[in-house]
């Protein structure tokens, strides 16, 4: 099952977010979220695995702080 970890303000950070836990090993989907009209300015929910969530939500959050 895959959980939504983080909700990125628009398509570039998710895109950012997405590679740095890629480049650690983990799966990554992305998500929009609300009208496609919005295109890249559309929130963008970050799944992981249920099983790697918590892993990927400290990564985040140690990035969110660099």
């Amino acid at each position: 099952m895959w959980t939504v970890i983080y909700i990125a303000p628009n398509r570039a950070i998710a895109e950012k977010y997405k590679k740095n836990l890629t480049d650690e090993g983990m799966l990554v989907q992305l998500r929009p979220i609300g009208s496609a009209h919005l295109g890249e300015h559309a929130s963008v929910e970050i799944l992981v695995p249920e099983s790697e969530a918590e892993e990927a939500h400290e990564i985040v959050t140690s990035l969110m702080g660099s």
